[in-house]
């Protein structure tokens, strides 16, 4: 009896490669989804795991008790006084040279650019050395002030001097990106109607750009708030005068480490609770340094 010869036509020899080609794709996709879920586990886990071991050591049957240090309260004061005089002079000063940037290009812009985001790189204790032999009273600057009585080193002043320094770029990249995404049909458009310049700052780009300019802001502030090597230098650690929270914390390492852990977790949960609420608010996230 003769064997059948079966041949496999070339449609059919295709298409039984292209089911184990599918088959082996769909293993390495689902392998590298899982690998991409595990790296973002373990990123996520680096960062909080942290977080959620200070609050657990948060001394809560004594935490009113802490609330009502002076250590505590002194530095939660300077803190919130320094940061908001911070945010201030970035948004007043910090406001109209973003626009600038964003609006118009002259001779070394690409220089002021990198003049204006190098504290976003610098060691926070080179900000501090800078700052005291700009400001210090032995310096051109801090003679002339020093003659009208006003010193700025090692007072109040170079608080918030220090915060503005190191937390001035996040507003002004954030601010700088968020003119920029203004279309410019738009501004002319305002200007035909008869609008003036001012008018069309303030009732078309800032509307616009009001998410970058938030968010900016948001940022800038949480900065100033955990400024800790600029303050030190610049400021000195003076209870009720120059220190701050994070130099409340290092003082409190040494003697009291239940004052550190709640001054710490004060400002894991306010900085948490400002992001949070802002997220919410604006329905997206803080675009501070797009491009």
């Amino acid at each position: 009896m003769d064997r059948v010869k079966t041949t496999e036509t070339p449609q059919a020899s295709r298409e039984r490669t292209g089911n184990a080609w599918s088959g082996g794709a769909s293993i390495a996709a689902i392998a590298g989804r899982f690998a991409v879920a595990l790296a973002a586990g373990v990123c996520v886990a680096f960062l909080s795991l942290p977080l959620l071991a200070l609050l657990m050591r948060v001394p809560i049957d004594s935490l009113f008790a802490y609330l009502q240090d002076p250590l505590v309260t002194s530095a939660l004061q300077l803190s919130a006084v320094s940061s908001v005089c911070s945010l201030v002079l970035i948004l007043l000063f910090g406001t109209p040279l973003a626009y600038l940037l964003a609006r118009s290009a002259f001779r070394g812009k690409r220089v002021v650019e990198t003049l204006i985001e190098l504290p976003l790189v610098l060691p926070p204790a080179v900000a501090g050395v800078a700052l005291l032999f700009a400001f210090g009273r032995r310096t051109p600057i801090g003679e002339f002030l020093h003659g009208l009585n006003l010193d700025v080193a090692f007072t109040l002043a170079a608080v918030v001097l220090a915060q503005t320094f190191v937390s001035a770029p996040f507003y002004i990249k954030s601010a700088r990106a968020g003119f920029q995404s203004v279309p410019r049909d738009t501004m002319d458009a305002a200007q035909t109607e008869g609008a003036s310049g001012a008018q069309v700052f303030r009732y078309v780009v800032v509307p616009l750009a009001l998410p970058s300019l938030a968010g900016g802001a948001i940022m800038s502030w949480a900065r100033a708030v955990g400024e800790f090597g600029a303050t030190i230098l610049f400021a000195g650690n003076f209870q009720g005068s120059t220190q701050t929270m994070p130099l409340a914390i290092y003082t409190a390492m040494e003697s009291d480490i239940n004052a550190a852990i709640v001054l710490s977790a004060i400002l894991v949960v306010t900085s948490f609770t400002v992001l949070l609420v802002f997220k919410l608010l604006s329905g997206r996230g803080l675009d501070v340094m797009p491009e």
